[in-house]
């Protein structure tokens, strides 16, 4: 992780700060459709402060500098940041979180600018509000972007990959059935129509997938879904005669990227025009709580839009059966390539006594990977860590400038794919050597909260928020805890972070319950800085379980986990452990032996690792 000078590129953002008549300028993280993983094109954030994590805002000033960002980034941030910049560590107490910070510094009737279209609608209420409360002369949503300005022609072209059905043999639901589901809810809300702008909830509405971002199987484009119309807003250039005509069969048609904005202000006028002459309340238009400041301008701002969490993004969390088999027969097979991928490494580190880095390891993974069914990619860089980097919850091997992997240190690898039945995100964190008895507490804390959570049974109407403690309390019982979430939702060959479920303090994990068919991580961790780190993570699926009463009539659900690759033995406190987890670790053994059946004959090696990690305790 190196740090990266960004003198000269703040002293150009500054002059055309000040051309501007700007005091303070606002740079995201997210590009216009409100992702969390962004093109190249959409790395504005990174480009300007040096900081490549993926959550994070920067804001400048003419003569300050600051980076927000949260705990899994804290280790990452310090070490990439320039001496240009201050580094707000969200979630801190006493430390300003970067809206705060912004209003402060906005004191004295300074302006403050953002690109709208980099921005959600409610952030940037709030936003100016606080502005206004510090004594700013207000936040003004700016057409152009000031870092493009700066990047010149240095900035990466916007993707425009080929664009490919999704066969219904794995998406489960055809895409009238879908556009029927979503006109339902519109007809509850008595509105006119509803405007996509988030790339995962197009795909998965249209049953379409592309490769505009890297690891996420998404295509740039809009929607507008109407009574009697559905629009998809893309380069037609990019549909091939399949997606077409399935396009065409469910009622859909295709307009040029770009003409969006054109007929969202259109719609807005024609609604405008209509309420002067009709006594009847106007009909809106909705779009996503996640939709940018731009786009509820161009509907009329407030007047004839209302912002609602999506009930596209509802619908897709909740998976179909189609869906859920993929997810297990995924995970199985993924299963497959990192078992063998384990014993690979342990052999290699330990028998043949190779020298290899966390890049080689993380290659040799992506390749096994390849040889699985359905294959298409990665669905995250690979976090391959060894001793001191895995306390680094975000790490990012660099090919040429990484780590030797240390086979007397502890070894976390987080990975995933996209495979065409579903997405897989598994962290399993290793010891080939002989760990200390501080790193096997640990890595024991933190798979009593997974196996707490594994086993929890709660009433339907829980959230994610209400549940997030049983992972963490046996850390917080030796006074220890971790800076990320406990886990996050899973896409069915879309996103590997889904919202909007997910378990943690995040606020809106507070208002989404969960629901059966939700399918989602459970990744509790500890992280020692400088020495060690450690994650374990399952995905998993909720369900309806049986009880022997039924407070309240109400179902009671738990989880069942679909990863199947065994746990560290290594690392594993045995005395520890209740006489419960251990019968735990031994069915989900027996799990795993019988998921992998005869994948592993004629491979001794891989075998042989396999019947040495699931021996029952």
């Amino acid at each position: 992780m190196e740090t990266v000078n960004t003198s000269e590129r703040l002293s150009v953002l500054r002059t055309l700060m000040k051309e501007r008549e700007l005091d303070i300028y606002v740079v995201p993280s997210e590009d216009s459709h409100a992702s969390e993983y962004i093109a190249a094109c959409d790395g504005r954030r990174e480009f300007i402060s040096g900081f490549s994590g993926s959550a994070g805002t920067a804001v400048i000033t003419l003569d300050k500098a600051a980076l927000a960002t949260d705990g899994r980034y804290f280790n990452q941030a310090s070490k990439q940041l320039d001496q240009n910049w201050h580094l707000l560590k969200t979630g801190l107490q006493d430390v300003p979180t970067w809206q705060e910070w912004t209003a402060e510094e906005s004191a004295g009737s300074k302006t403050v600018a953002v690109d709208p279209t980099l921005i959600s609608s409610s952030i940037a209420d709030k936003l100016s509000e606080s502005i206004e409360k510090a004594g700013g002369a207000g936040l003004r949503a700016l057409p152009e972007n000031l870092v493009d300005l700066v990047w010149g022609a240095a900035r990466p072209p916007r993707p425009n990959q080929p664009v490919f059905l999704l066969p219904e043999k794995y998406s489960g639901k055809d895409t009238a059935s879908k556009l029927a589901d979503l006109r339902k809810e519109l007809d509850k809300k008595k509105a006119a129509g509803f405007v996509l702008s988030l790339l995962d909830e197009i795909a998965w509405l249209f049953n379409l997938r592309g490769s505009d971002i890297e690891y996420n199987p998404v295509f740039f484009s809009y929607a507008i879904v109407t009574k009697d119309s559905a629009t998809l807003y893309v380069d037609s250039a990019k549909l091939d005669s399949d997606c077409q005509e399935y396009l065409r069969q469910n009622k859909v048609d295709v307009k040029p990227y770009d003409d969006l904005f054109v007929d969202t202000k259109a719609l807005a006028a024609a609604g405008a025009e209509a309420n002067g002459t009709s006594s009847e309340p106007p009909k809106k238009y909705l779009i996503s709580s996640k939709a940018s400041w731009a786009l509820r301008l161009a509907l009329g701002n407030g007047k004839l839009v209302e912002e609602i969490r999506s009930p596209v993004g509802d619908a897709k969390a909740v998976k179909n059966a189609t869906e859920l088999e993929g997810m297990k027969n995924c995970h199985i097979r993924d299963g497959a390539a990192l078992i063998e991928f384990f014993a690979w490494l342990e052999d290699q580190l330990i028998v043949q006594k190779a020298t290899l880095d966390e890049v080689q390891a993380a290659d040799k993974l992506e390749e096994l990977r390849k040889k699985q069914k359905d294959f298409v990619g990665l669905s995250f860089d690979t976090i391959s860590s060894t001793g001191a980097n895995a306390a680094v919850i975000h790490y990012k091997p660099e090919r040429g400038n990484c780590a030797v992997v240390d086979p007397n240190a502890v070894y976390l690898c987080d990975s995933g794919a996209q495979y065409l039945d579903g997405t897989t995100d598994t962290t399993r964190t290793l010891h080939f050597g002989t760990p200390t008895a501080e790193e096997k507490k640990a890595y024991t804390l933190v798979l009593k909260g997974n196996i707490a959570l594994d086993t929890a049974v709660f009433p339907k109407g829980t959230t994610g928020f209400a549940i997030d403690g049983l992972a963490r309390q046996f850390l917080w019982k030796a006074g220890l805890d971790y800076r990320h979430g406990t886990g996050h939702g899973v896409g069915s060959f879309l996103n590997v972070h889904e919202g909007p479920i997910g378990i943690g303090t995040r606020k809106n994990y507070i208002d989404v319950a969960l629901a059966p068919g939700n399918v989602l991580s459970i990744e509790p961790g500890y992280y020692e800085d400088g020495k060690y780190g450690i994650r374990i993570e399952n995905v998993a699926m909720v369900r309806e379980v049986k009880t022997e009463y039924s407070f309240g009539d109400k179902p009671y659900l738990g989880f069942q986990h679909v990863t199947m690759v065994p746990y560290c033995r290594n690392l594993i406190d045995q005395s520890m452990l209740t006489y419960e987890e251990k019968v735990w670790l031994n069915q989900s053994s027996k799990e795993i032996l019988a998921a992998m059946g005869d994948r592993f004959d004629g491979d001794e090696l891989t075998k042989k690792w396999l019947e040495k990690e699931t021996q029952p305790f």
